[in-house]
């Protein structure tokens, strides 16, 4: 594809799919080729007989994501891979970077890794983040899909177009009351958790992006579409920097849980600073009728 700069491949969150056309427009107008993968249990990949998002290890679906991976290199051989991914998509994908961090050809690691609200730790004290790991570790052998909690999602209700919101998706792959998180979900991304606390090396510039503020997700939050209501960001900004050696935090004021469905303001500066970065770290693409180097 001529002009073509970088191909992207977006990896989704928990309860979420690839339905953001925006987000690949704003990466099509940056000159980059654009793929999204429904990760194995989700999204157009989810199968009425299995529960939805449910592995008990994220190395299953990271294993996902290096298939898709291996499929864009083949699309475009030439080109820098940029991962994009969300949530506990870009834990996932943390740790496929870090693992194919030695990798060449079609199985090695992303050239840039852009992180949006990374799940990279979980909120509350360092006792009551220890002690409930230690229950997960005691329940999860003894029932893995014992929901750990049902609240309903004011985060993702909110977002519905339906209920005056600004996006509209399809509410049996992304379900704006939420997902029961399981025991032995939890219990998955904790372990992954505990890599990323132990220090990774991936070997990519990485850029972690998140909300300016965490706060409650609850119907009476005046900020609740203007905080990420899900994560706490001071605790994904304090993990950043064991993700390798060359991690950029952005935070964007007013954005929510994923950046990208932020309102118009937020989402344009994330749209654009990430843009920004990766413009600073993609290899300059060759002036017309210069010899690539």
């Amino acid at each position: 594809m001529n002009g073509t700069r970088a191909a992207v491949l977006h990896v989704h969150g928990y309860n979420d799919y690839f339905f953001q056309d925006h987000l690949a427009r704003a990466f099509a107008d940056a000159s980059c080729a654009f793929y999204a993968v429904d990760l194995r249990g989700a999204g157009r990949s989810w199968r009425p007989d299995q529960v939805p998002h449910y592995v008990t290890d994220l190395q299953e679906q990271a294993t996902d994501v290096a298939q898709a991976a291996r499929a864009v290199r083949a699309e475009h051989p030439d080109l820098p891979l940029v991962v994009h991914a969300h949530s506990t998509g870009g834990l996932t994908a943390s740790l496929w970077a870090h693992a194919h961090r030695h990798a060449v050809g079609g199985a090695a690691g992303p050239d840039a890794l852009v992180l949006d609200a990374p799940f990279l730790d979980i909120p509350g004290s360092a006792l009551t983040r220890g002690v409930g790991t230690r229950v997960l570790d005691t329940l999860a052998p003894l029932s893995p899909l014992s929901p750990v909690r049902r609240e309903p999602s004011w985060y993702s209700t909110h977002l519905l177009a339906d209920n005056g919101g600004r996006w509209a998706f399809d509410t049996r792959l992304k379900r704006p009351e939420g997902l029961p998180v399981r025991v032995g979900w939890m219990r998955a991304v904790r372990r992954a958790q505990a890599r990323v606390a132990q220090g990774l090396a991936i070997s990519c510039p990485v850029l972690v992006a998140v909300a300016a503020t965490s706060g409650p997700d609850a119907a009476d939050n005046p900020r609740l579409d203007a905080q990420d209501t899900v994560l706490d960001v001071d605790r994904i900004a304090a993990a950043a920097p064991r993700l390798g050696g060359d991690v950029t935090l952005l935070r964007v004021r007013d954005g929510v849980h994923d950046l990208s469905l932020s309102d118009d303001a937020p989402r344009e500066a994330y749209l654009a600073g990430m843009l920004q970065w990766l413009d600073a770290r993609l290899p300059r693409p060759a002036a017309d009728g210069e010899a690539a180097a």
